[in-house]
């Protein structure tokens, strides 16, 4: 699997204005992200995530070590236009209602204004916003801020999506559709990158994290193996009569003598919230705020995932492919009997030979005595 991002070595730090450090906030760290995961960047406030997030688009430069995305440095211009970036803060032009925010965004990546009027349209529905698309943004909830964010980060079908703090000022239902879309772009081969504070969020979606503390890596792993209590065993099976228990109990107490508890499974608050939410609708009570989301975006789902992140680039790079070799026409072979039966057919067929005029031929002949004639006294002339 091609490593999107490539970091070694890599050090920020601040300096005051007469050059003094001041603090360190990346210290020589390494790792990678990897094409098509979901990579999770954690750590308290002040250990260095959003600079490692700044260090990546290129809005801060490293002062030691090595950055690389797309094989590339963070500061090229087609490098960036296969990011989708989600800040922490959504900053948006106020008076902009959402489907001109949208179109204004598409219009930077160079979208033709048919494919950015088809792609705000899918990005709105997506996110809920279809009945706020006339709406300035400036009048928008955090959690409908939030929703248009999500929505241009994903304007130009970005191959590597930075996502900082996604689900802030999110209600559950927005929460999960986030989570949703992050796990459908991840099956298409996108490449994810979510900074967060609610660790829950982060692993539904995550396939592997980096711990981060005072700029240092303190943790990094896959989820499961970094998650799983290995001392211990849990097994789920279905409602048993109270006779089966009791074997199974007395089974356990035979093998162990620490503590074991038996209890029902619970789902959790946020699968009841969404059902408590669904009954709702069905009553078909309305509603002004946001609303669920409709179907994902169709470009986002039907576009091309065969391409790598290196090929995309070589091609917004304007770098040609390598021709493939074109296999040679196989010439199909004739049996022994067909073959004879065409030395038969050409035996036969007589090929008439063009009769040729006398008056003609003499006229020809005349003209090319003529032109040579001519080509003579010229060149003696």
């Amino acid at each position: 699997m091609a490593n999107i991002v490539e970091a070694v070595g890599l050090v920020k730090e601040f300096r005051d204005f007469w050059n003094r450090p001041k603090a360190k906030a990346v210290n020589d760290i390494d790792f990678e992200v990897r094409e098509g995961e979901v990579l999770g960047l954690l750590g308290p406030n002040g250990s260095g995530k959003s600079t490692t997030v700044k260090m990546l688009l290129g809005l801060l430069y490293p002062t030691a070590g090595r950055l690389s995305v797309f094989g590339t440095s963070p500061r090229s211009v087609d490098a960036k236009r296969m990011i989708g970036y989600l800040p922490e803060e959504t900053y948006l032009y106020k008076y902009l209602t959402a489907y001109e925010t949208l179109d204004f965004f598409g219009s930077l990546f160079g979208l033709s204004a048919k494919e950015r009027k088809t792609r705000a349209e899918q990005l709105l529905d997506m996110v809920g916003l279809s009945h706020a698309a006339n709406r300035r943004v400036g009048e928008f909830s955090k959690g409908m801020a939030r929703r248009i964010g999500l929505a241009q980060a994903m304007i130009n079908d970005p191959a590597f999506l930075i996502l900082d703090e996604p689900t802030s000022g999110l209600d559950p239902i927005g929460c999960r559709e986030v989570k949703d879309l992050i796990l459908l772009l991840k099956r298409r081969g996108k490449t994810v990158l979510v900074t967060s504070h609610l660790l829950s969020d982060v692993e539904d979606v995550c396939d592997r994290v980096i711990i981060l503390y005072g700029g240092k890596i303190r943790a990094e792993g896959a989820m499961e193996e970094l998650l799983a209590v290995k001392n211990s065993s849990r097994i789920t099976i279905p409602e048993l009569p109270a006779e089966a228990l009791a074997k199974i109990e007395a089974v356990i107490r035979e093998n162990t003598d620490a503590k074991f508890t038996v209890d029902h499974p619970h789902r959790t608050l946020e699968d009841f919230f969404l059902n408590v939410v669904d009954d709702a609708k069905k009553e078909s009570i309305s509603t002004s705020g946001a609303t669920s989301g409709g179907e994902i975006a169709s470009y986002l789902v039907d576009g091309d995932i065969s391409e790598t992140g290196k090929a995309k680039l070589d091609r917004l790079a304007g770098v040609e492919p390598e021709p493939e070799e074109t296999p040679a026409e196989e010439v199909p072979v004739l049996s022994e009997q067909n073959q004879k039966k065409l030395s038969e057919l050409e035996d036969k067929v007589e090929v008439p030979e063009t009769p040729v005029d006398d008056a003609a031929r003499q006229q020809l002949d005349d003209a090319n005595k003529k032109l040579s004639d001519l080509f003579s006294d010229g060149s003696k002339k």
